[in-house]
């Protein structure tokens, strides 16, 4: 395991050097959550063992037999009329001890009109962008569990189409007994199959992320940090308004930009603090801060919410409904809502349906 962890890092180390971040890179759509408590988590989470198979969206790894068969959908209500959904689905083959996911993210930004220079209407386009994937993973040892996401990206900007092909690696530690969680995920390795302009090729938005969770055994919560971006360590931009005022919760106190190396800032900006607690056991709440959505999206003047994201979620015996509000900057906060169905729970479907195993019920390895 150690070998996979060192090869996992040298893959991100050897590629990062053709990235760079922000807007220069394509397919920023993968980044973005496709479950209301990832969401709620300040937007990335891969050790959450919470039961729910959208969480596997984040880290491969997290992919168990107890998610055989359980059908995921989700719907956010995403800024300037954006209609985002995801819909994941899991199933677990006894033979060869894997856990298998298939998936879809799709994102619809609308009709446009196009017109000619004089401002005449000639046509209309719609621009749109997803993603299938296929995933797989199995247990390694009594603590480990790693797999992999092939993703096949698509994007359709009005009349430029681009397309790629991605991996996600990652691994995933349980200690159950301590309730002690570790994951790293290494997202959106790959190359570019068709680039919006010939001959012009843009990075990919690839992502080392490492995370701890820890759970109490006698309090009604737990506690994760998430580090990302680990590819590089100065994520920053020189901020104009950094020169006249700074509100982040993660700042240096100096205010002269040529003597400040605003090391504070730089290092927080990997890392999101997020926080679950549940109310019995069906009702649990979720909050977020991410530094680094904060530091950009943010005004010097009014900080707001901005950063911060929340959420609810419910468990029952067949069903799981997920609720979050994340806010990205003063314009306001969009909304996500998210459920998984138990299928075979819910219909058992019987002794004629053994080869599929619909009847079967796994345990939680984690």
């Amino acid at each position: 395991m150690k070998k996979l962890l060192v090869f996992l890092f040298a893959i991100a180390t050897h590629i990062s050097f053709a990235q760079v971040n922000g807007g220069e890179q394509i397919f920023q759509f993968l980044r973005l959550s496709q479950n209301p408590h990832i969401t709620a988590l300040g937007g990335i989470s891969i050790i959450n063992p919470s039961n729910d198979v959208m969480m596997s969206t984040g880290n491969p790894a997290l992919l168990r037999p107890s998610f055989h068969t359980q059908l995921g959908f989700n719907y956010s209500f995403y800024y300037a009329k954006t209609k985002i959904s995801n819909v994941y689905y899991a199933h677990y083959n006894p033979k060869i001890k894997t856990t298998f996911g298939v998936g879809l993210q799709y994102l619809n930004y609308g009709n446009f009109q196009l017109t000619d220079p004089i401002g005449n209407i000639t046509n209309t386009s719609q621009a749109t962008d997803y993603a299938l994937s296929f995933s797989a993973s199995k247990q390694y040892l009594e603590r480990w569990r790693y797999g992999a996401t092939i993703k096949l990206a698509n994007s359709h900007l009005i009349d430029k189409k681009a397309s790629a092909l991605l991996v996600d690696l990652g691994v995933a530690y349980a200690d159950t007994t301590n309730k002690i969680y570790v994951g790293a995920v290494i997202k959106n390795a790959g190359t570019t199959i068709r680039n919006y302009e010939k001959g012009f090729s843009q990075p990919l938005p690839l992502d080392l992320q490492i995370g701890f969770m820890k759970k109490f055994k006698k309090a009604p919560f737990s506690i994760s940090i998430l580090a990302h971006h680990l590819t590089k360590w100065d994520i920053r931009y020189d901020n104009p308004a950094d020169k006249i005022n700074n509100q982040l919760l993660f700042s240096d106190s100096s205010t002269d930009t040529k003597t400040n190396t605003y090391f504070a800032d730089k290092l927080f900006r990997h890392f999101i603090f997020a926080l679950d607690i549940n109310l019995g056991k069906r009702l649990e709440i979720s909050a977020g801060y991410n530094h680094l959505r904060r530091s950009e999206l943010s005004i010097a003047d009014k900080k707001g919410m901005s950063g911060f994201s929340m959420g609810v979620g419910m468990y029952l015996n067949k069903f799981t409904v997920h609720y979050a509000q994340s806010y990205y900057h003063l314009a306001g906060s969009y909304h996500e809502l998210g459920l998984s169905i138990r299928m075979n729970q819910l219909f058992g479907l019987g002794s004629n349906w053994t080869k599929i195993n619909w009847s079967e019920k796994y345990g939680n390895s984690f």
